[in-house]
């Protein structure tokens, strides 16, 4: 287990790009078996990273001896008209398989969490796993996080679940 001053839970920033890339890329395959296309995936992280208004990556970074990136999240936001505040969205969650079981995802969690309940504009947290994704979901409950009774549904013009010779 890695303790806290052997982890440092911050922002990305535009240095952290290839290795963000190359974990979102890892999780897609790991997680859903996607192959995702390198460049779109890249321009994607640069483009979050340029414009903060739409959400902000944080890394997980060993503090010694080599400061090497082992984890990542994004955060996207949804307004809720219900409650005058926005949800963060955590997505794009990534640890290095080397560094799993460490602690390293409970770190980034409750960084999260400070983070977003010191915020009035934050209403709350939110994260969507894949169905089938059993060791995350464990995961996900031993930190506190607990189904909210709602389901996703979307139309993903995209990555499509099916091939469909007709999209571009």
């Amino acid at each position: 287990m890695l303790l806290p001053d052997q982890l440092i839970i911050r922002p990305a920033c535009d240095e952290d790009v290839p290795f963000i890339v190359a974990f979102s890329a890892a999780m897609a395959m790991e997680t859903e078996a996607r192959e995702l296309d390198p460049a779109r995936l890249r321009n994607g992280t640069l483009a979050l990273l340029a414009s903060p208004v739409h959400g902000f990556f944080m890394v997980a970074e060993l503090s010694r001896p080599d400061r090497r990136l082992i984890g990542q999240l994004m955060i996207t936001f949804e307004w809720s008209d219900w409650r005058n505040a926005a949800f963060w969205w955590i997505q794009s969650v990534y640890v290095d398989p080397a560094w799993r079981r460490q602690g390293v995802f409970r770190q980034m969690h409750d960084t999260v969490i400070r983070n977003a309940r010191a915020n009035p504009a934050v209403c709350g947290v939110r994260l969507y796993v894949e169905r089938t994704n059993r060791v995350a979901k464990t995961v996900y409950d031993r930190v506190g996080l607990s189904t909210s009774g709602y389901e996703v549904y979307e139309s993903d013009f995209t990555l499509s679940k099916t091939s469909n010779p007709h999209r571009r």
